[in-house]
């Protein structure tokens, strides 16, 4: 596919926004959909729009298939196996649902559970509020001076609460520093200090699964949370992946409708199958069914041209902010680093000196380029580098370098507004 055969899939882009067209770097917030994702939903409505596993007649039949067939064809995209897939509304959801479902019963008190300082609050906040009841202990993982993990002190740490690890959380990818976290790495760490089988160990990939091929089986991770729309699918579906394994010291956090076996005055039994057990009430099949279309649409596309495409857009993109002596990037300054290993993809964030960032948003607003500001639900690592907000651009595969010439056009600006110079 042409970048112009992308971006005609893309109805939203031929918005124009104060008279301008349309320049969305807000990917990381969540993307746009393509045509087959928005027709998938109105073709599931207008014709297999039914309740699943409750009914005997057709349309409850077919829409059942559909249900089924979509689970696996977003299993198979992560490269997992339909029944660890507990389908949830987004990642902050699944990562909700593993620490209720698995946290509550295998978290005690003088446990130790290690999250990363730059995590998005999502991964930050549940496992902090799990230590706070248990009497567990939370703890961050030091940053290298580029925003990427520090893995010397991060062995360090791991050796110092050897004995009482439990749970290791990452991010794939920083939604606020595009940097890309070495998971193969970490997983070697707690193999080498022959602990990996008492840690759990879980990765938010809401950033990278819209970017980087992701292998499940092949991770070494216990779990893996995301979210479908940051991944050209509808809002409201997502996924967690939880290995077999683990799956059996979970516990269902949502009672009702789907997920029973039995029920009895004194006792009530669960399904058994993964997809009814974690699945209470009536699931949105619509959303899952536009999940399925936009993994179609991923793989169509291609990893490869994918990684390509977006490896240069973001190289492009900080080599020309670069040229502005009032921007400071945060993270890394180059998309690879100095042995060629990828280090940050997908996005950039910065500071505009003296300008706040959502005055810098604004301006670029006026230009027709939507970008995020703010503290990008990451606020402990915005406090302990002493940024009050940073300007995020983030891309996608539709996004092209004379959108990036756009927005730098548009940040000279900001000279002439705040009468700079």
């Amino acid at each position: 596919m042409t970048s112009q055969n992308i971006r005609d899939q893309f109805p939203i882009l031929n918005k124009k926004v104060h008279h301008l067209p349309l320049v969305y770097f807000d990917n990381a917030a969540t993307t746009q959909k393509p045509q087959r994702v928005i027709d998938g939903i109105v073709e599931y409505y207008t014709n297999f729009n039914a309740n699943i596993h409750r009914g005997v007649h057709v349309l409850a039949e077919e829409s059942t298939s559909i249900w089924e067939q979509s689970r696996q064809e977003v299993a198979s995209f992560f490269q997992a196996d339909q029944q660890e897939l507990i389908v949830t509304r987004n990642t902050t959801e699944a990562l909700n649902i593993l620490v209720r479902g698995w946290g509550e019963g295998n978290i005690n008190e003088d446990d130790v559970v290690l999250v990363a300082l730059s995590e998005h609050h999502s991964n930050f906040v549940p496992w902090q509020q799990l230590c706070l009841k248990k009497g567990a202990q939370f703890l961050t993982l030091p940053l290298a001076e580029n925003g990427v993990i520090n893995l010397a002190k991060t062995e360090q740490l791991f050796k110092q609460h050897k004995e009482h690890l439990r749970v290791v959380s990452l991010h794939h990818i920083s939604n606020t520093l595009g940097t890309v976290t070495p998971i193969a790495d970490v997983v070697q760490l707690l193999k080498d200090l022959d602990i990996r089988e008492q840690v759990l160990l879980s990765v938010d990939v809401a950033q990278s699964a819209a970017h980087l091929p992701i292998h499940f089986h092949d991770s070494g991770v216990d779990a893996m949370a995301f979210s479908g729309h940051k991944m050209y699918a509808p809002m409201g579906v997502g996924g967690l992946f939880v290995t077999q394994k683990r799956l059996q010291e979970f516990e269902p956090v949502l009672f009702g409708g789907g997920m029973i076996n039995t029920v009895m005055v004194d006792e009530t039994t669960f399904a058994s199958d993964t997809a009814d057990r974690f699945t209470a009430g009536t699931p949105d099949v619509a959303s899952l069914y536009g999940l399925a279309k936009a993994c179609q649409f991923i793989k169509e596309v291609g990893w490869e041209n994918i990684q390509k495409h977006e490896e240069e857009l973001t190289q492009y993109a900080l080599n020309q902010l670069h040229t502005f002596p009032e921007i400071t990037v945060v993270g890394p300054q180059d998309v690879r680093d100095s042995q060629g290993n990828i280090v940050r993809l997908g996005s950039v964030a910065f500071l505009y000196d003296k300008v706040h960032a959502h005055d810098v948003a604004q301006i670029l607003d006026r230009k027709g380029v939507a970008v995020r500001s703010g503290q990008h639900c990451t606020m402990p690592l915005h406090v302990s580098q002493g940024w009050m907000a940073t300007t995020r651009a983030s891309f996608a595969i539709y996004n092209t370098q004379s959108e990036v010439d756009v927005m730098i056009e548009a940040l000279k600006d900001i000279n002439t507004v705040f009468r700079r110079g």
